[in-house]
């Protein structure tokens, strides 16, 4: 069945918005009608070979849709039911696995090197990260789709598959944000704006968003910031003087750039704690000196997918969102349609928006 998709030729090459021949589900697969996809950063870094993927590849990693097939073998999910794509499932057999730690299952990205389908002149195509969620329709690994819960709007669901899950966890597994403290996130985009809403979840008294553009500070302070600070070389000069200043307790850094992961660390107060979240390049080296690290007695953690667990956090995040502690549509900037999907890739380029989402 011809499908039009979102398709990477090239590590480097602008998205082709192309027919693709989508196979049936074989053993093992479900085959799923997207409703909406998230046009997250992480996109951006596979098709500039930032994170390596097989090209060329069909792109998108954060969607919801309904199941319009099931292959043999799948028992829990029939035809009709609402579901959210996972783009890293756990093996369960590693040795991450074995420890808990199903974020960093050296299997998760496996089927990423497989065939996902072909365009018209038989050119086989990759799943960028697994799904391929830029697609009218894809098919995936039964473990990459989780049951949808009830009271969560089926397009804006999209969001959970990624850049919710991951700020989410990023306060309240990696960063393991305390009633009361004080949080500075820096990078205002669809992560960001996802950790700042998390940041208000877990009681934190002070929320500093920061961002080097002054256009965002309305979206960081409906999502729950109550400070704005425009990046600059005094970020974190800034963040101690609306501290007290002693520095944040918490720094959470979704850009993945050298120099904002050493300001996230300068604005901590001495024993704070910073977590990276943004996705970096090998060019981007971060230093410190050994006396430094002695004195302030801080902490510089890495956090995958925000150290979750979709099964066991999917279903805590929907409540939230029924409850209307988190607000799902306050992290779309822009609805566009699978053609728009190149120039929200220059927009994330350009600094700009929180998260535009592709509705199907």
């Amino acid at each position: 069945m011809t499908v039009r998709a979102a398709v990477l030729p090239a590590i480097g090459a602008p998205l082709e918005i192309t027919g693709i021949d989508l196979p049936e589900p074989g053993p093992g697969q479900v085959r799923v009608r997207l409703a909406a996809a998230g046009v997250c950063h992480s996109d951006l870094s596979l098709s500039n070979g930032t994170m390596r993927v097989p090209v060329p590849a069909v792109l998108g990693h954060e969607g919801a849709g309904t199941v319009v097939s099931v292959g043999e073998g799948v028992t829990h999910l029939a035809p009709g039911a609402p579901v959210v794509l996972n783009w890293a499932p756990a093996c369960g057999d590693c040795h991450a696995c074995a420890l808990g730690e199903v974020w960093l299952c050296a299997n998760a990205l496996n089927g990423a090197a497989g065939v996902h389908a072909r365009t018209a002149d038989g050119t086989e195509l990759h799943p960028g990260l697994n799904v391929a969620a830029f697609a009218e329709e894809t098919v995936v690994a039964a473990s990459c789709v989780l049951p949808l819960p009830d009271g969560v709007p089926l397009t804006d669901a999209a969001l959970l598959g990624c850049a919710v899950l991951t700020g989410y966890g990023a306060v309240h597994h990696a960063a393991r944000v305390r009633r009361g403290e004080t949080v500075a996130v820096f990078g205002a985009g669809g992560v960001g704006l996802a950790t700042l809403q998390s940041a208000r979840i877990a009681g934190a008294s002070r929320i500093i968003a920061v961002d080097v553009s002054p256009a965002k500070e309305e979206l960081a302070r409906a999502a729950g910031a109550t400070d704005f600070v425009v990046a600059s070389d005094t970020t974190a000069r800034e963040i101690r003087a609306l501290t007290g200043k002693q520095g944040a307790d918490v720094a959470i850094e979704c850009v993945g750039r050298a120099a904002t992961i050493r300001a996230a660390w300068d604005s901590t107060r001495r024993g704070g704690r910073t977590t990276v979240v943004g996705i970096g390049g090998k060019d981007q080296e971060v230093t410190f000196n050994a006396l430094e690290i002695f004195h302030w007695g801080r902490t510089l953690s890495g956090c995958v997918y925000g150290n979750t667990d979709p099964a066991r956090d999917l279903p805590v995040l929907a409540e939230h969102v029924r409850e209307g502690r988190l607000d799902l549509s306050a992290l779309v900037t822009e609805r566009i349609g699978l053609d728009g999907i190149p120039a929200a890739f220059a927009n994330m380029l350009a600094g700009k928006g929180g998260r535009a989402l592709v509705v199907f």
